[in-house]
């Protein structure tokens, strides 16, 4: 059996990190590069960050910052924003990213998926799945939450694997930021549907949430952002409780 991992979430909107419920980000909990030396010194197993007002005026990546934050970075970096052309990804892997999350792109420019996937490997490709609750399924949004793509995410993550996705952040955007528990019925029903891991993000508000989420509908990892920003709960409580349940977890890495 995989190992379960712990992923905390980085939302960067200009000059720090933001955090909000429902997508709504107003709310900054400090800049990037102390975040990401803080989870260096805590047992996560990977880092994914994202832009998340990249894709408004369509500018190439802050390489730079990126850079920065990769030189800085001691575990797996996952980034995502504004991400559309297959030499932007090379771009980015120079500067320090090991996978690159795409959204909107997996919209308006899906083939991008193939083109990283051939170049790069589907180990590479992260498909960020939003979604809200429609009816008796659920349906995708691109643009941060903002526009209905239409696609049922089931239909639509079954299309991303084929194209060469190697896994998908699947995130409820009614459930964000609200430490509700994450949606298992949505988790449940693409992590049946597929077989690349599928990560849950979205409600997280206590251990016992991730424990849920893993054990009773099939994810593979789990990401969270709120429940460490704004909680006394932590990456190394999340594996305790997870290894107490009997999942499998990594043991931390720990830089000299």
């Amino acid at each position: 059996m995989l190992k379960t991992r712990i992923i905390p979430t980085l939302l960067w909107k200009q000059f720090g990190l933001v955090k909000g419920v429902g997508f709504d980000s107003w709310r900054r909990v400090g800049p990037v590069l102390p975040a990401i030396k803080v989870y260096n010194q805590r047992e996560v197993d990977e880092l994914i960050l994202v832009d998340i007002t990249a894709y408004i005026d369509e500018s190439d990546p802050d390489y730079e910052s990126i850079d920065d934050f990769g030189r800085d970075c001691f575990i797996p970096l996952t980034f995502g924003g504004g991400i559309r052309q297959i030499e932007q990804v090379q771009t980015l892997l120079r500067a320090g990213v090991d996978k690159v999350s795409l959204n909107t792109s997996l919209y308006d420019k899906p083939d991008l998926v193939t083109q990283i996937a051939n170049r790069h490997g589907s180990q590479c490709v992260v498909a960020s799945l939003d979604v809200r609750s429609e009816g008796a399924g659920w349906k995708c949004f691109s643009r941060a939450g903002t526009f209905a793509t239409g696609k049922d995410v089931v239909t639509w993550a079954k299309e991303l694997e084929d194209k060469g996705t190697g896994e998908i952040l699947l995130t409820s955007i009614e459930r964000d930021g609200t430490f509700q528990g994450y949606d298992l019925k949505l988790v449940e029903a693409v992590a049946s549907a597929v077989s690349i891991p599928v990560i849950a993000s979205g409600g997280a508000g206590n251990y016992q949430h991730m424990v849920e989420v893993v054990r009773d509908a099939g994810a593979s990892a789990v990401a969270a952002a709120s429940i460490f920003h704004f909680t006394e709960l932590t990456p190394a409580g999340a594996k305790q409780a997870l290894a107490d349940a009997g999942i499998p977890v990594r043991k931390a890495y720990r830089p000299e």
